[in-house]
């Protein structure tokens, strides 16, 4: 767990099945210590491997036996490979029947190859493991008893650090996070020199400009799962430091006579922003405990000192904050972060952040996908994206009767796009992205066709109103639900906004009419998950979240409002 400031997300982690935050651990192997770095596969997390490949010295690449490389792959790798590394390939789940182990082999060859490998970079060794058995080999069929084939690999493959351990001590920090009995801790694996508790040190900006000086309080190693403390560090260890004040990622920590920073590789920048501001909604305060916006700030500001993946720029009035990040993956956890540590707030539909070339032109980022579909779907998912403006570049066969289909598709187009490709698979197409660069402006994308169903009263959602509401369209709330006006309740099945009262009662006579008091029969609603949410609302609507709920509401949440501003945007266009 990292701390209670939100970098703490190892429930979210076991939750989703993937890695968000890096984590170091160590062991010792025939005597000597290998330090191992766990970083997320996920390109929305990418700015957690871009900063750890500042410290290894190797990479072990995992590719699974049936899959195969996929989009996170290529990100990872090529990554490693243009800073040098010699990748050692690691086929894992070879356990499973449906296993392709040496075409999956191949196949890594080829994006190898794909990505200008060196040529000793191409010779790379393979292993073929299964993590869930818990043996490694060098071929499919074993020896399988243990991992003892991985540890000899990396021992016989991976050089030793190019470090000095008689210079002046220096460190370049990775990782920062917040403990409550610690305070700040900035890990980093050591470059030259040794480090003790109560040490004189200096933190120098990626430029080089002094930004404190200080003294260690504590030195943490790693050892196995533990963190402990250490009396002495020495060059090529990876620890983390306590009680510098100022420092954070990307700066280096070192000895007083240190002349010059460390160098730290480049962060990609954000390709997509969302609005974080108050929540100002009828139901503001009644389930959250931090409502204001100079907590919501201070909030913000942390995350993006510890995350150099995460911009965060105040808006010109001030009470709003807009963040840019990776994907809508990694503004999902960050909100589902902030909410599960008691704030509220409201969050808007995400825009792609554009830029210019040197004629002026405007560009958008292209991202490739990369989808995994059964024959039948291939043609509904091919039309779909094509109205999204994207380009495919491959389709070919995958195995097991399923189609490999190729993309490249302007960010834009990929925005609330998964779960119409969820529907139209019917749930078994897997769809996997990753950032390709920036092209000239596609042109118009279609946003959501379908209107909203708006509350115009407030109380709790009665079930005969949503009763009868389920002709009108899709519903996102239950018997019982607290609403309020501007809320919206549903999906309308027609294309502009309706506004509607889920708070209506049967009227009571003194006739009883066969049929009449038969029970009400709802269907189930759609709930939200934040990622959903947050590409499927339009951009007349937030998104409120607050530690017990997601709701759809309008920006402007009075009808009178709503129906101005409409004139106006119709005016301006």
């Amino acid at each position: 767990s990292r701390s209670p400031n939100g970098r703490s997300t190892n429930d979210l982690e076991r939750e989703r099945g993937i890695t968000i935050l890096a984590k170091c651990t160590s062991v010792l192997w025939q005597g000597v210590r290998i330090n191992i770095v766990d970083t997320p596969g996920h390109a929305d997390f990418g700015g957690e491997v871009e900063r750890i490949l500042n410290m290894v010295d190797s990479v072990l690449v995992l590719v699974d036996a049936a899959e195969g490389p996929m989009p996170q792959t290529k990100f990872v790798l090529g990554k490693a490979l243009a800073i040098g590394l010699r990748p050692i390939v690691v086929i894992n789940k070879v356990d499973r029947p449906d296993q392709r182990a040496y075409e999956v082999q191949n196949a890594m060859f080829d994006l190898f190859a794909a990505l200008d490998a060196s040529a000793a970079q191409l010779d790379f060794p393979t292993l073929f493991a299964s993590a869930k058995e818990g043996w490694a080999a060098p071929a499919p069929e074993g020896p399988r008893t243990d991992l003892g084939s991985l540890f000899g690999v990396i021992l016989d493959h991976v050089p030793p650090p190019e470090v000095d351990r008689a210079g002046p001590f220096a460190l370049l920090a990775t990782t920062l996070e917040y403990n409550p009995y610690l305070g700040r801790l900035l890990t980093g694996r050591i470059h030259s020199g040794r480090v003790r508790p109560n040490q004189a040190v200096k933190a120098l900006s990626r430029a080089g400009a002094l930004i404190e000086e200080g003294r260690i309080t504590k030195v943490l190693a790693f050892r196995g799962l533990e963190r402990v403390p250490t009396e002495e560090a020495e060059a090529g260890d990876i620890v983390a430091l306590a009680g510098l004040t100022e420092a954070s990622v990307a700066d280096t920590i070192g000895a007083p006579e240190l002349g010059a920073a460390l160098p730290a590789q480049p962060i990609d920048p954000p390709t997509i922003a969302v609005t974080f501001s108050i929540n100002d909604s009828p139901l503001a305060g009644r389930e959250g405990e931090r409502l204001t916006s100079r907590e919501i700030r201070a909030r913000l500001w942390r995350e993006m000192e510890g995350n150099v993946a995460i911009r965060v720029a105040a808006t010109a009035d001030g009470d709003a904050f807009e963040v840019a990040g990776r994907g809508e993956l990694q503004l999902a956890i960050l909100m589902e972060t902030m909410r599960r540590e008691g704030y509220e707030f409201s969050i808007s539909r995400p825009r792609v952040l554009f830029k210019s070339d040197d004629q002026g032109r405007r560009l958008e980022p292209i991202e490739e996908a990369v989808i995994d579909v059964d024959e039948p779907y291939a043609g509904v998912v091919v039309d779909g994206l094509s109205q999204r403006r994207a380009e495919l570049t491959e389709m070919r066969p995958s195995g097991g009767g399923k189609l490999r289909l190729r993309f490249l598709a302007p960010s834009r187009g990929l925005l609330g796009y998964h779960n119409e490709f969820l529907t139209a698979t019917r749930g078994t197409g897997t769809l996997n992205r990753l950032f390709h660069g920036y092209a000239p402006h596609k042109g118009p994308i279609a946003t959501r066709h379908k209107g909203a169903l708006v509350s115009r009263e407030t109380g709790a959602a009665v079930a005969y109103a949503l009763w009868n509401l389920e002709e009108r369209g899709t519903l996102f709330v239950a018997p019982g639900d607290p609403i309020y006006t501007g809320m919206v309740v549903g999906e309308n099945s027609r294309g502009e906004d309706l506004d509607v009262n889920p708070l209506k009662t049967k009227h009571l006579t003194n006739i009883r009419a066969a049929g009449k008091d038969d029970n009400v029969l709802l269907t189930p609603s759609v709930r939200f998950t934040l990622e959903r949410a947050i590409t499927y609302i339009d951009d007349d609507e937030l998104v409120e979240v607050t530690p017990r709920a997601v709701r759809l509401r309008k920006r402007h949440l009075d009808l009178h409002a709503r129906r101005r501003e409409a004139k106006r945007a119709a005016a301006e266009s």
